[in-house]
């Protein structure tokens, strides 16, 4: 079993969509439609490559919930990548500032971007193969 995409709802699927253009400028969209969801007429993508996706889903309104807090919701999702440098020199130049960097780790380099609906993303480049060290806290 493993884990196949994420489905977000997000205010302006152009900004959300050029967020994750730059993170992840290997994907594309595999799908994309219209649809009646409880009464609203929504339009979606599917963003990703072969394997994995985000969905994403126009006509959102409302704010996110506080990161800061311990209410119910998601608190961040995590992509792995194996240059994480690039990445953030990808988000820069398309305009999107880091929003802070992960804790110390011999074993993993991580930061966090917030999306333009405020939906956190840990993007970490992990420095050893061992699940042992990977998950290792200090």
């Amino acid at each position: 079993m493993y884990l196949e995409h994420l489905n977000l709802v997000v205010s302006d699927m152009p900004r959300s969509l050029a967020f994750y253009q730059a993170a992840l400028p290997h994907w594309s969209i595999r799908g994309e439609g219209e649809q009646n969801w409880y009464g609203q007429q929504r339009r979606w993508l599917h963003f990703g490559d072969h394997q994995f996706y985000l969905t994403l889903n126009d006509h959102g309104y409302g704010q996110n919930r506080d990161l800061q807090s311990n209410t119910i919701g998601m608190a961040h999702f995590a992509l792995v990548t194996q240059n994480l440098d690039a990445l953030i020199q990808r988000m820069q130049q398309a305009g999107f500032e880091l929003a802070h960097h992960g804790a110390a780790s011999p074993h993993r380099r991580n930061v966090y971007y917030l999306d333009p609906d405020n939906y956190e993303i840990e993007f970490v480049e992990y420095l050893s193969d061992l699940p042992s060290e990977r998950n290792l806290y200090d």
